[in-house]
């Protein structure tokens, strides 16, 4: 029997939190001593401390969908969802990579070699720096960009600085940034000092370096939860 208090304090957080992962199934289920009180065992330990590991590299609502799976002994299952998890990160760096490329003014001109006609439709636009055609029809909505419109035909047409443009926002967005922040990022960037993007850029790559070693953290802790149930 392991005492809830001593939990919480190796972990750093309340006995209330222990009660919620309970109650979220992520753990479980605790029996009960004749005076009511949770008896956790060293399984409930390994459980914890994988929790509490994962939950810095990969957030809790990745947790609370793999864990009940562990429990269920779908081990596969869960390992496949944490591997597309760090797919995802994988990509997103990509995508922040090629903007600082572009910020810092080595990536435009590829991007711009490739087109010889001067504009860029929305299609091209949204290839080109992977994003949905509606998220482009979104930003414009909010007012973060407005590209030219063909007289006749009525489509967009991005120019140049439409794309750095796009790429910037897509970076601030990227690091979770508000609308309002993106805004006044684009102010800067429209009176030629892009330092304030560059920077957020470059800061997006060192949290996403720190990220990828706390999910080696979680990993390993998940890899020791397999291995307890397993005995």
């Amino acid at each position: 029997m392991v005492k809830p208090i001593d939990i919480a304090r190796k972990l750093n957080i309340s006995t209330s939190a222990l009660r919620h992962y309970e109650s979220w199934g992520i753990v479980p289920e605790a029996e009960r001593a004749k005076n009511g009180y949770r008896i956790y065992t060293e399984e409930h330990v390994a459980y914890f401390d994988c929790i509490r590991a994962m939950n810095s590299g990969f957030g809790m609502d990745l947790v609370r969908k793999i864990m009940p799976l562990i429990q269920e002994n779908k081990v596969t299952d869960a390992l496949w969802l944490v591997n597309d998890d760090q797919v995802q990160l994988s990509k997103e760096r990509r995508k922040v990579e090629k903007a600082l490329q572009v910020l810092e003014n080595e990536g435009l001109e590829r991007f711009s070699a490739k087109n010889n006609k001067g504009w860029y439709s929305i299609g091209e636009v949204a290839k080109e720096i992977d994003v949905a055609s509606s998220t482009l029809r979104h930003w414009e909505k909010e007012g973060l960009i407005e590209p030219h419109r063909d007289l006749e035909s009525g489509y967009r047409k991005y120019s140049h600085a439409d794309v750095h443009k796009l790429l910037i926002i897509r970076t601030l967005r990227l690091a979770v940034y508000s609308l309002d922040i993106v805004r006044e990022v684009l102010e800067e960037v429209d009176q030629n000092n892009i330092e304030h993007a560059i920077k957020i850029a470059r800061d997006s790559l060192i949290h996403m370096d720190n990220l990828i070693v706390e999910q080696l953290r979680g990993l390993h802790y998940l890899y020791r939860l397999c291995t307890f149930i397993k005995k």
